[in-house]
């Protein structure tokens, strides 16, 4: 048997016939974020702005398939740095290019069309409807996240959250839906269940000030510029409430200016008589329940 070359086997990578049929790009996308917010090298900005998206492989979908990875942020990260070569690392992907990203892979790995299956209110009947992501996607990338906001004479600078910081923010979820078990839950002792709900209020409480944090990357005060998170923390802690609150509302627009509207359905007159609403709204997200074809 002849010995193996290392040499000889990389040529023949190299010289590979079926290289011309690798998967090429299917879409070219904008990202909302226009490259802006990413640290240095995780990504490689095209000359044009516009980043060119594969279609996903067979590893690629079956690592969205996996529980998993899907829960602690992997196979997204991997699937994104797969198809959309130009990011290095995803981790770092500002939280409002996530969708878009999301959007183009879909529309490069199936098509433009996705259809979402939902049951009517009141009625419980299910109805399928197709929507048409190359709209969504349009209305992601046009959008322009404003970045800075005057309080009294403080200019506070902010930024969207990582997607790592993203994920990590989904335990505020995870203690809301805790909380709300708990005060359900008539079998557990009063005692018990205040003190369960006083350690899980915390914790929330935690979570939703370190999530404002984050976001914050710089305060300037005339000359006086600050972009030491232990100090912007330390004041976020002992600033009055009414800054708290500014800064959460100007937050909580721009995530809505890059939330995917749900879509709008008008109810059959079949389903109008059985007691359905004459209109109601469907939320399109991106998931393992609907994101493969």
């Amino acid at each position: 048997m002849p010995e193996f070359n290392p040499k000889e086997f990389s040529t023949n990578m190299e010289q590979n016939p079926l290289k011309k049929y690798f998967r090429q790009p299917k879409v070219y996308v904008t990202l909302p974020s226009k490259g802006e917010y990413w640290p240095d090298g995780t990504i490689e900005m095209p000359e044009s702005g516009e980043f060119p998206v594969y279609a996903m492989t067979a590893k690629d979908e079956l690592a969205m398939k996996t529980p998993d990875a899907l829960l602690n942020g992997q196979a997204t990260v991997d699937v994104i740095q797969s198809c959309v070569p130009n990011i290095k690392n995803a981790w770092f992907l500002p939280s409002i290019d996530l969708d878009a990203l999301l959007i183009a892979i879909r529309i490069a790995t199936y098509g433009e069309d996705m259809e979402i299956t939902t049951k009517v209110p009141e009625v419980g009947d299910e109805r399928s409807f197709t929507i048409d992501l190359r709209g969504i996607l349009n209305k992601l990338v046009t959008n322009n996240y404003e970045d800075q906001i005057q309080i009294d004479n403080m200019t506070v600078y902010i930024s969207p959250l990582t997607y790592k910081e993203f994920t990590e923010a989904s335990m505020k979820t995870f203690e809301e839906q805790r909380i709300f078990a708990l005060v359900n839950n008539n079998d557990t002792p009063d005692a018990q269940k205040l003190q369960e709900f006083s350690k899980s209020f915390a914790k929330l409480t935690e979570l939703t000030v370190n999530t404002l944090t984050k976001s914050i990357k710089k305060i300037t005060v005339g000359d006086t510029e600050v972009t030491n998170a232990a100090h912007i923390q330390e004041f976020i802690d002992n600033a009055d409430k009414q800054f708290y609150s500014d800064v959460t509302e100007h937050l909580d627009a721009q995530k809505e200016k890059f939330a995917i509207e749900p879509l709008k359905v008008q109810s059959t007159d079949e389903d109008i008589e059985k007691g359905a609403p004459a209109t109601w709204s469907v939320p399109i997200t991106f998931d393992q329940s609907n994101f493969f074809a």
